[in-house]
């Protein structure tokens, strides 16, 4: 099956600045080599900006603001990381209904890095088991998830799969389970 996610959309959300371009671009191109439409959802329109660490590296367009649509709208989710990604979307109510979106439709997220801050604040991580970066462990245990270091875990308990992984370094087998997890 060369396409398998041949008329999905996946959501990609990100904060206006802050996002690490790396967790974007490879899970991007991942869906889209597999048939799917990505569509970037971020806080504000215009263009978000993309971080190489701490540099700043390309911008890119905004498909849609968060207020502009719904879970409905889409096939999967995925979160990137980078420090300030996840911790602006997290104090973003329309940010964090519109991932904790998702979990209550039963549609797969994919998540990484730093990214489960929003999942934390959606109060959507009790009961599954999910790998981060290692500084949100305890964040991750106090919301009653079951935090784990390893490349990728598929959680499918709950009402939906979630994809998660911890680093830039995993992203070869983050965009392969989130492909499997969004064709279904």
């Amino acid at each position: 099956m060369a396409n398998p996610l041949t008329g999905k959309t996946i959501a990609f959300l990100c904060s206006n600045e802050g996002t690490e371009q790396i967790e974007l671009t490879q899970p991007w191109k991942a869906v889209t080599d597999a048939g799917a439409t990505p569509k970037l959802v971020a806080l504000e329109g215009g263009k978000i900006q993309a971080f190489n660490h701490l540099d700043k590296g390309e911008t890119f367009s905004v498909d849609a603001t968060v207020g502009d649509v719904t879970t409905s709208d889409f096939d999967g989710l995925v979160l990137p990381g980078g420090v300030a990604n996840p911790d602006q979307l997290r104090m973003n109510e329309k940010a964090v209904a519109f991932a904790k979106g998702f979990f209550d439709a039963g549609k797969p997220v994919a998540v990484i890095c730093h990214g489960p801050w929003t999942l934390v604040e959606a109060d959507v991580v009790r009961d599954r088991t999910i790998t981060s970066w290692p500084s949100l462990q305890t964040d991750i245990r106090n919301a009653g998830g079951t935090w784990v270091d390893e490349e990728v875990v598929v959680c499918s308990g709950g009402s939906n799969t979630l994809v998660s992984s911890r680093k830039p370094d995993d992203l070869k087998a983050f965009c392969q389970a989130a492909v499997d997890a969004f064709a279904g």
